[in-house]
């Protein structure tokens, strides 16, 4: 391991929430190893930024790693021409030009059905079920191509993964579920082929198996997808409307006009990071910040300390919608920034928000369900937001 200082950590408390413990890192103890997480973290945001442009050393590509043995070697544990390659075939279908020519109006849609559906619910209800979830579950079975599938399938192997490959600890029930999940992704996979071999489209499925791309290279980043498009957009969505019903002076500003729904949802995912980690593997040993690095050791880059690191972002702990948020790191920087951050940017800022801020009237938290609890530190966002409203528009 490192020669890194070492911080311990609760684990439970990490959990519950880590920014107290990553806030005094930062002042403290920059680079450190935790042995609860078994893994050196850096937690500077200027650090992040520089080390993980260096994949010579902070290598994406982790053989041993959980990703790859449980959902098959993608294009996020890959470097070079190998992950350049793929990320060639995969982006034409979450570009930019894209999101606004295929998916920004199925968004649309989609909101408006999952809304139309809350009409029935008497007007209270779980807006992380209710509505994160449904809307965030219904994008993403449109994008991948999966449309054989329910949103709560979705949901389910989705979450099913992600606590596969963070199980560091070797639990044989979480490993088991997300070998379950990849096994139903597989034959959903399966099932779709045949129908998008006759009748393509613009889903990621049908563009990389048009591609020629090898079928277990499909199959892998279609379950990347599933694992990272799932969550974050739905703790996203439920977490920034929890912030600005929490906040009404910042919803009076968006309300106002003063800022966009996209700025909202920028300063939400600073402030609260749906994807708060990524994993690194040392791939020579290599000097910085004053530490010692060991070949083949792990690394967390923690990207939710960098969106707090008040070298960038003053008051760093306030929700601040009108920040100028061009520092943060919620998508990653360098080779492996986000392939579907305008695909996110679209469905939370520019529909999941002001449609569910207009359409539910006089929105406001179930005060009688008690304080809204979150979870997370690799992934992180509300765990239910009971809500209430007078009508749907």
């Amino acid at each position: 391991m490192s020669d890194a200082p070492i911080v311990h950590i609760d684990p439970a408390a990490f959990w519950a929430d880590p920014y107290p413990a990553l806030a005094d890192m930062r002042a403290n103890t920059p680079i450190c190893f935790v042995p609860e997480l078994n893994a050196t973290l850096l937690t500077k945001r200027d650090d992040i930024h520089t080390c993980e442009k260096n994949v010579k050393v902070f290598s994406s590509d982790q053989p041993g790693g959980l990703m790859n043995e449980l959902m098959g070697k993608n294009m996020m544990r890959s470097d070079g021409d190998e992950h350049r390659k793929e990320r060639f075939v995969y982006y034409p279908a979450v570009s930019p030009k894209t999101v606004k020519a295929s998916w920004a109006d199925q968004f649309n849609k989609l909101a408006d059905v999952v809304l139309d559906s809350l009409a029935e619910s008497n007007r209270k209800g779980d807006l992380v079920v209710g509505y994160a979830t449904a809307l965030s579950g219904e994008a993403l079975k449109v994008m991948t191509g999966l449309t054989n599938i329910s949103y709560q399938d979705m949901d389910a192997w989705s979450q099913a993964m992600i606590d596969g490959v963070s199980n560091y600890g070797g639990d044989p029930e979480r490993e088991a579920r997300c070998r379950q999940a990849t096994a139903a992704i597989d034959a959903a996979i399966d099932e779709r082929l045949v129908e998008l071999e006759s009748d393509p489209d613009h889903s990621l499925l049908s563009v990389m198996a048009a591609s020629g791309m090898a079928m277990g290279n499909v199959r892998a980043n279609i379950k990347l997808t599933i694992s990272g498009g799932q969550n974050e957009p739905r703790d996203a969505i439920a977490g920034a409307i929890w912030a600005l019903l929490t906040h009404p002076e910042q919803l009076e500003i968006v309300q106002r006009g003063e800022v966009t729904w996209l700025q909202v949802f920028e300063e939400y995912c600073r402030w609260i990071s749906p994807i708060g980690m990524s994993p690194r593997r040392i791939a020579q040993d290599y000097s910085f910040g004053g530490v010692q690095f060991e070949a083949e050791e792990r690394v967390f880059l923690m990207f939710s300390s960098a969106n707090r690191d008040e070298d960038h972002f003053s008051d760093s702990a306030r929700f601040e919608v009108g920040r100028e948020n061009r520092p943060s790191l919620t998508f990653g920087a360098g080779p492996h920034f986000c392939a579907g951050a305008a695909a996110s940017r679209s469905l939370v800022g520019d529909v999941a928000l002001p449609k569910v801020f207009d359409r539910l009237r006089d929105l406001r938290l179930d005060e009688s369900a008690g304080p809204v609890r979150f979870g997370g530190w690799a992934f992180r966002g509300p765990l239910k937001v009971p809500a209430h409203w007078s009508e749907v528009g």
